[in-house]
């Protein structure tokens, strides 16, 4: 099971957006995938036609009682609106977890546990992360081969990334752990200069860190988002579906051709 997380301590780049779309071209594969939601915000759960409020089973409840019981977790896994595609859900009371646990020995590996466990059952799988560092983000990058980092072209965003790169040096340092990761530079605009310049900077800064490629600004994302389905199941020849199709491709071929760290850029 090849598994990523989307991260940035940035928000409104594009992180959920991302997750989905990505899911929404593997599942049209017939793949099975997982979807992790460890944002206390909840967005991906949301999407996904599901409450955080209100939810009373998924990775809380983990956190409160874990288990690598496959049956148990399987129990935790809620059906989607994407083919093949199961949810782990996010809840509010993730925000409080910092709080209630700190980061006690072996906290850190409940998630990537949990996945494990269920892990014959999927391809793929993909956690959309919290901003912030805690117990929730050394989760996820436990639980991840690779990282992914949506970045918005404008000179704020830059900003947070630098944040985010600053903080997984921090992590790996103190855990003596490398995740790879590939930044993609999202909502890219080639009609402004402040888009265009944005994406020099990035390009300059982390070189082959950074897609080759850009997802475009597309309105029809928003479309998608209210339908509560992947942009490829509404409109799959949009700009911004076919986009992600591209990453995915590049994503994989990585993969397939030589386990790839994800450090370069699709040339």
């Amino acid at each position: 099971m090849k598994t990523w997380a989307v991260i940035n301590q940035k928000g409104g780049v594009g992180k959920t957006t991302t997750a989905v779309s990505l899911a929404g071209h593997l599942c049209g594969n017939d793949k099975r995938l997982l979807l992790v939601d460890l944002d206390p915000h909840g967005s991906l759960t949301s999407y996904l036609g599901y409450d955080p409020d209100q939810m009373e089973t998924g990775l809380y409840s983990l956190f409160s009682k874990p288990t690598t019981n496959p049956s148990e977790i399987a129990k935790m896994l809620l059906p989607t609106p994407i083919k093949n595609t199961y949810l782990l859900a996010a809840s509010s009371a993730l925000a409080t977890l910092d709080r209630q646990m700190g980061t006690g020995m072996g906290k850190g590996l409940i998630v990537s546990q949990a996945i494990q466990a269920v892990a014959n059952k999927f391809q793929f799988g993909f956690i959309d992360c919290p901003p912030m560092l805690g117990i929730l983000m050394i989760n996820a990058l436990a639980a991840c081969d690779q990282l992914l980092i949506p970045a918005q072209t404008d000179y704020l965003s830059l900003n947070g990334l630098d944040r985010m790169i600053h903080t997984l040096d921090m992590v790996e340092k103190s855990q003596h752990r490398k995740t790879p990761y590939l930044i993609i530079p999202t909502m890219y605009d080639q009609r402004t200069k402040a888009s265009l310049s944005a994406l020099e900077a990035m390009r300059d800064q982390y070189r082959f860190q950074v897609w080759g490629s850009t997802i475009p600004i597309d309105t029809k994302f928003r479309d998608a988002s209210k339908a509560g389905v992947p942009l490829s199941e509404l409109a799959f020849n949009s700009r911004g579906s076919q986009a992600y199709l591209k990453l995915l491709n590049f994503l994989i071929g990585v993969d397939d051709r030589s386990k790839n760290s994800g450090r370069s850029s699709d040339e």
